[in-house]
C-alpha cells in the first residue's frame, strides 16, 4: 500500500507499466511514460523519470532498458547523485548505441566521378568550429592526408621558440596549405605526437611555422616524422576525407562500388557522451550506477583551435565516459569504439568502479584513465582508488593520439588491473604513477597481473614500455604477465620498464619476448625485486640499468635470460652489490651455447663478473624452451632453470577469462 501511495504521488508522466523498468526506444513517440508500449524516446526524459521514482522510494532499484537503435546525444549526458543505484541496459547487448556523432545524408556525387561524393554543411561555414572525425559504416575514416603512406622528415631540429619553426624539405609543403584554416601538421616527437595549425611555408628558406611552442630542447629529434592534414590537395586517395570550413563542403572520395547514400556516415559531434559528476558543493556523489551491454561510439577528440602539445601518454586528452565522485558502480559487457580521445576516464574521487568483460576499439587516445596527474595529496573524499579493471579487450589504440596508453593510472592506488588483453598501440600498454622522483605520492598497492599485452609501438614512438612506471609505489605487483613485440622507433622498446623513481615494485612471473631494447630495463628507481621473470629474443639487450645511484637499484633474481642477439647488458652496470644484486639467474645466448668463455657481462667475463660479486649462484646453460617461437610455452621438464630456483610461470589464463559471472571478482583464481 505504500508504494501505491508514493506512485500516486508522482507526476503521471514517471509512472510505467513496472516502476522498476522504464523501457527506451530511440524511435518511440514523444510523451512515453516508460511502459512497453510507451517508452521513452530519449535517455535524458529517462534518467528524469528514474531519478524521480527513486527519490520517491530509495530502496527500489530502477533499470532503464535501452531498445536496439541509435540514441544520438545533442550534448552529454549527465549522470548525478539523484541517479544512484540506476541500470542502464541494453534490451540486445551491443545494439543499443549511444553515439556523440549525428548522421550525414543527402550525399551526391561531385561532377566528374571518380568515386568524389559531396554534401553542403551550411552550420560550418564562415570558419565555424568543425569536427574532425567522420565514420563510414562504422569505420574511421581517414582525415585527407599527405603523404598517403610513411612520414615527410624534417631537414633540422624543429626551433624552441614560438611560434614553431619546422625546416621542411624541398618540395615536401606548399604556401597555399597555409590559407586553409583546419590545416593541421601532425609531428611525431620521441614519445609523444603533437597537432598544430599550420601558419605559413616559406619554400625560399624551407621553414613552415606552426602555431604552439616553446618546446623543450630534450624532445630535439632533428629527423623528426610528420603529415599534414585536411589540405584539399591530400584528398587523393580513396577513403578520405576533406571538409572545406569556408564553404561547408564535406567531400568523400569512396573506394569503388560505395554509395553514400547506401551507408551511415557518421560525423563527430561530441566529444564527451557520459559525465557522471557528485556534487562537491554538497558533497554528496553518485553511487552504484551499473551500465551494461551498450554501445558508447562516435566522438570527437577534443583538440584546441591553437592545437595540442602533448608532454606525454596524451595526457590533455579527456575520456569520453567520465567520472568524478561515483562510488561502486559498474561497466560490463558494453564496448567503447570509435571515439576520438580515451575511452573511458575514472578521475578525481571515483573509488570502487568494476569495469569488466568490455571491448574497447578504435580508440583516439588510450583505453582507460584512472586517477587524476596532480592528485598527490588528496583528501579522502577526492581519492581515486581500488577499480578493478578485468577481462576486457582493449584494441586499435592511439589512432589520432599515437602517445595513448591502453590503461594508465595517474595519482591512484589499490586498483586491480588483471586478464585484459591489450593490443595494438603506438605507444605503452599499462602505464602506472605519475611522478618523476621520490616524492610520495598515493599511486601504491597496485595490481597487474594476467594480462597479455602485444603489439606496442610498432615503430611509431620512442621510450616506451608493456608495462611502465614512475615514482615509489609501495605494494604495486607486476605479475603473470605476457608482454610481447614492443617495438619502438628509434630507441626504447622495453616489456618491463621501472622508470623514474620507481621504487618498492614486485616484477615477478612475466614473460618478456621479442622487444626491440630489453626484456627489463630501469631508468632509475630503489629496491625494486625483479624475480622469475623468462625474458627471451629481446634484440638489442636482454637487461638494462641506465642510471648508478649510491643506494639499491634493484634485486634480479631466479630470472631466465635467452638471446641470440645484441649484448646480455645495456647502459651503466657500474657500482657494487649494494647498489644492484644480480644472482640465482640462467643465461643464454645461442651464438656463444655454453662457451662460458665467450659471455661478456658489461664488458666482463663471467669470471669477472662474478668477483664482483654478481650472479654467485648464477648458471649459464640452455634453458630448454618448449618452443623456441612461443616462449609462454615455458620450459622442460628437465630445464636447468629450476635448479638456480627458477619456478615454472603459469599463464594459462592470461587475457580475458570465460564470461562466467563468478568468475568476475577481478581476483585471479
Amino acid at each position: 500500500m505504500r508504494w501505491i501511495a508514493l506512485l500516486s504521488s508522482l507526476p503521471a508522466w514517471v509512472l510505467p507499466l513496472s516502476a522498476a523498468f522504464l523501457v527506451v526506444r530511440p524511435d518511440a513517440n514523444i510523451g512515453g511514460n516508460g511502459a512497453p508500449h510507451h517508452p521513452f524516446r530519449t535517455l535524458p526524459e529517462a534518467l528524469k523519470a528514474g531519478a524521480a521514482i527513486r527519490a520517491a522510494n530509495p530502496d527500489e532499484p530502477v533499470t532503464l532498458l535501452l531498445q536496439r537503435g541509435r540514441y544520438e546525444l545533442k550534448e552529454t549526458l549527465k549522470i548525478g547523485p539523484a541517479h544512484s543505484g540506476i541500470t542502464l541496459r541494453s534490451a540486445v547487448p551491443g545494439q543499443a548505441v549511444v553515439s556523440g556523432g549525428r548522421r550525414i545524408t543527402g550525399w551526391k556525387e561531385a561532377p566528374g566521378g571518380q568515386g568524389l561524393w559531396e554534401v553542403r554543411l551550411p552550420e560550418f561555414t564562415n570558419g565555424r568550429p568543425a569536427f574532425h572525425h567522420l565514420f563510414v559504416n562504422g569505420q574511421r575514416a581517414q582525415r585527407a592526408r599527405t603523404p598517403n603512406r610513411g612520414f615527410f622528415q624534417t631537414r633540422a631540429a624543429l626551433g624552441t621558440q614560438s611560434p614553431i619553426d619546422l625546416p621542411f624539405r624541398p618540395g615536401d609543403l606548399k604556401p597555399e596549405w597555409a590559407r586553409y584554416p583546419e590545416a593541421q601538421v601532425v609531428l611525431l616527437m620521441k614519445w609523444t605526437d603533437w597537432h598544430l595549425p599550420l601558419v605559413a611555408v616559406d619554400t625560399d628558406k624551407g621553414v613552415a611555422e606552426l602555431l604552439g611552442g616553446p618546446r623543450a630542447s630534450w624532445m630535439d629529434e632533428p629527423d623528426a616524422r610528420y603529415w599534414v592534414e585536411n589540405v584539399p590537395d591530400a584528398l587523393d586517395q580513396p577513403g578520405e576525407w576533406y571538409l572545406d570550413t569556408q564553404t561547408g563542403w564535406l567531400r568523400y572520395l569512396a573506394p569503388r562500388g560505395v554509395n553514400l547514400n547506401r551507408v551511415p556516415v557518421v560525423a563527430a559531434r561530441l566529444t564527451e557522451l557520459v559525465r557522471i559528476e557528485g556534487d562537491e558543493e554538497l558533497g554528496s556523489g553518485v553511487q552504484g550506477v551499473m551500465f551494461s551491454g551498450i554501445t558508447f561510439a562516435e566522438t570527437d577528440d577534443g583538440i584546441p583551435s591553437e592545437g595540442l602539445q602533448s608532454p606525454q601518454s596524451a595526457v590533455p586528452i579527456r575520456g569520453a565516459f567520465r567520472a568524478t565522485h561515483a562510488t561502486d558502480c559498474v561497466i560490463e559487457d558494453c564496448t567503447f569504439a570509435n571515439l576520438g580521445g580515451y575511452a573511458l576516464e575514472l578521475g578525481r574521487g571515483a573509488q570502487r568502479w568494476r569495469v569488466t568483460g568490455n571491448l574497447v576499439r578504435d580508440i583516439g587516445a588510450g583505453g582507460l584513465r584512472i586517477g587524476e596527474p596532480g592528485d598527490t595529496q588528496p583528501s579522502a573524499r577526492d581519492a581515486c582508488h581500488s577499480h578493478q579493471i578485468t577481462d576486457n579487450e582493449i584494441l586499435r589504440l592511439g589512432r589520432v593520439f599515437a602517445a595513448g596508453c591502453g590503461v594508465i593510472v595517474f595519482q591512484s592506488g589499490t586498483n586491480t588491473i588483471a586478464h585484459n588483453h591489450i593490443a595494438d598501440l603506438y605507444y605503452t600498454g599499462i602505464s602506472v604513477g605519475w611522478n618523476w622522483g621520490y616524492q610520495e605520492t598515493p599511486c601504491r598497492a597496485n595490481v597487474i597481473e594476467y594480462n597479455l599485452v602485444e603489439r606496442v609501438g610498432q615503430g611509431r614512438l620512442s621510450d616506451m614500455g608493456g608495462f611502465y612506471t614512475l615514482g615509489p609505489q609501495p605494494g604495486t605487483v607486476i605479475r603473470n604477465n605476457i608482454f610481447r613485440d614492443i617495438q619502438s622507433y628509434r630507441y626504447g622498446g622495453w616489456a618491463l620498464y621501472t622508470d623514474e623513481g620507481s621504487t618498492g615494485i614486485v616484477v615477478e612471473n612475466n614473460i618478456a619476448t621479442r622487444c626491440t631494447d630489453a626484456g627489463f630495463h630501469q631508468h632509475y628507481g630503489r629496491d625494486n625485486l625483479i624475480r622469475n621473470n623468462l625474458l627471451a629474443w629481446n634484440t638489442n639487450h636482454s637487461v638494462m640499468r641506465t642510471r648508478s645511484e649510491p643506494h639499491r637499484s634493484f634485486w634480479f633474481t631466479n630470472n631466465v635470460i635467452i638471446t641470440q642477439s645484441g649484448t646480455l647488458l645495456g647502459s651503466d652496470w657500474s657500482g657494487g652489490t649494494n647498489q644492484f644484486t644480480s644472482d640465482g639467474n640462467l643465461w643464454f645466448d645461442r651464438r656463444q651455447g655454453t662457451n662460458v668463455a665467450a659471455y661478456r657481462f658489461a664488458g666482463q667475463t663471467w669470471e669477472q663478473w662474478r668477483q664482483r660479486g654478481q650472479e654467485v649462484h648464477s648458471r649459464i646453460a640452455d634453458p630448454l624452451l618448449v618452443d623456441d617461437e612461443h616462449p609462454e610455452k615455458g620450459l622442460r621438464k628437465n630445464s636447468p632453470a629450476y635448479a638456480v630456483g627458477f619456478k615454472p610461470i603459469d599463464v594459462s589464463t592470461v587475457g580475458p577469462r570465460p564470461k562466467d559471472r563468478h568468475q568476475r571478482n577481478g581476483v585471479a583464481p
